[in-house]
C-alpha cells in the first residue's frame, strides 16, 4: 500500500517590510495597539511587479531542491491561494508549473483561505494513497497586500505576503506516513471574513465599485470567538481519534493569524511554550502561506528533525478549518 510522506519544506518572503510604525502613519493605530491585540510587529510586502506565482516559484524551488526528488518526478502541482495571479483562470498552479519547467503535469488551485495548506495537504495525501500520483508539489502563496484596504485599520494591520511549499511523496514505509488530516467548513459564517469581489453572488455595474469590493472584509470580534472554539475542538478530535496526547507533539504549527488565538488554543490543549511555533510577529497573517512558512522557520533554525511529529491547525474564511498530524520524513 502507498502512503503519503511529507518530504520537504521551502518558503519565501518578499524583501520589503511594513512595520507597525509604518502603518501608524497610514491609519489611526500604533505599535503598542497592534502588538497587544495581535502579536504582530511587522509583515513582508511584495513588490508591485511581484506576483503570487513569482513567490510560489521561489518557495517551490527550495522545497524541490531539499526533497531529493528530481523536478521531472513531480506529477502534480496544487496551489492554495485567495490572491491568484488572475481571476478564475488560468490557475496560479499552472503558471507556477510552467515557470518551474515541470511540463505536462496536473495543476490546479483551491480556495480555502487560511486553511488552504491543510486542504491541499489532504488532496496530495488522497491522490498518492489512491495510486494516482507519486510526487505532489503543494504551495500556499499569497499577495494579500493586493486585496487589503490600507484605510481599514481592522484588516490592514493583520496581513502580509509570502509563500510556502512542500513535496509530498509516496512511500511504503508506514512510519513515514502522514497520520491523519481533518478538514471541515460551515458556510453559515461566510460573512465573517470575505471578499465580495464582483463575482456572480455580488455583481457590480462599475469597475470602481468592483475594485473596492476586492478588498478583504472581516468581522473581527465574531471571527475571533468562532476561531478559538473551532480550532480547539478540531485539534482535540484529531488527537483523540489517533490516541495521541498533546505532550507527544514535537511542533504545534497553528495558522499564524493572531497571537491571542494561538495562545488560547495552545493553553486549552496544555501545550508547552516550546511546542508552539510562532511566526505571526514576523510575517503577520499570510493566509494559505502561513503554515508552510512557519514550518520552514522551524526547519531553517535546525529545530525540525526527521521523524518529529507536527500538528497543523488552521481556520479561515468560508468558514473553513482543518488539522493534520504529520511526521517530518525527509529523504536526505
Amino acid at each position: 500500500m502507498a502512503y503519503a510522506a511529507f518530504r520537504s519544506i521551502g518558503a519565501y518572503a518578499p524583501k520589503k517590510i511594513l512595520t507597525n510604525e509604518d502603518l501608524s502613519k497610514m491609519v489611526d493605530t500604533s505599535d503598542d495597539w497592534i502588538v497587544k491585540r495581535t502579536g504582530i510587529k511587522e509583515r513582508h510586502i511584495a513588490a508591485k511587479d511581484e506576483t503570487t506565482s513569482d513567490m510560489g516559484v521561489q518557495a517551490a524551488k527550495k522545497a524541490i531542491e531539499r526533497s531529493g526528488i528530481h523536478p521531472n518526478e513531480i506529477d502534480m502541482v496544487v496551489c492554495a491561494t485567495i490572491s491568484p495571479d488572475y481571476f478564475c483562470m488560468p490557475s496560479t498552479a499552472t503558471i507556477i508549473s510552467n515557470k518551474l519547467g515541470l511540463g505536462n503535469v496536473t495543476a490546479f488551485d483551491i480556495s480555502a483561505a487560511c486553511t488552504g495548506f491543510v486542504y491541499i495537504l489532504s488532496i496530495a495525501k488522497a491522490f498518492i494513497e489512491s495510486g494516482m500520483k507519486k510526487n505532489v508539489l503543494i504551495i500556499g502563496a499569497e499577495k494579500l497586500s493586493a486585496i487589503t484596504d490600507y484605510t481599514d485599520r481592522g484588516t490592514c494591520i493583520l496581513f502580509g505576503d509570502g509563500a510556502g511549499a512542500a513535496v509530498i511523496s509516496a512511500t511504503e514505509n508506514k512510519d513515514e506516513a502522514i497520520i491523519d488530516i481533518h478538514t471541515g467548513a460551515d458556510g453559515t459564517y461566510a460573512d465573517l471574513l470575505m471578499t465580495p469581489n464582483g463575482g456572480t453572488g455580488s455583481p457590480h455595474d462599475s469597475l470602481e465599485l468592483e475594485a473596492g469590493a476586492c478588498f478583504m472584509q472581516m468581522k473581527g470580534n465574531e471571527t475571533f470567538k468562532v476561531a478559538v472554539r473551532t480550532l480547539t475542538k478540531d485539534v482535540v478530535e484529531i488527537l483523540n481519534d489517533n490516541n495521541i496526547e498533546s505532550s507527544k507533539i514535537d511542533h504545534f504549527v497553528p495558522h499564524q493569524a493572531n497571537y491571542r488565538i494561538i495562545k488560547a488554543v495552545g493553553d486549552a490543549l496544555k501545550m508547552r511554550d516550546e511546542q508552539v511555533v510562532l511566526t505571526v510577529g514576523k510575517f503577520g497573517n499570510t493566509s494559505g502561506a502561513s503554515i508552510p512558512m512557519a514550518i520552514n522557520e522551524v526547519y531553517e533554525s535546525g529545530s525540525l528533525k526527521a521523524g518529529e511529529l507536527m500538528l497543523l491547525d488552521a481556520f479561515g474564511g468560508g468558514l473553513t478549518w482543518g488539522s493534520a498530524l504529520v511526521p517530518f520524513s525527509p529523504l536526505k
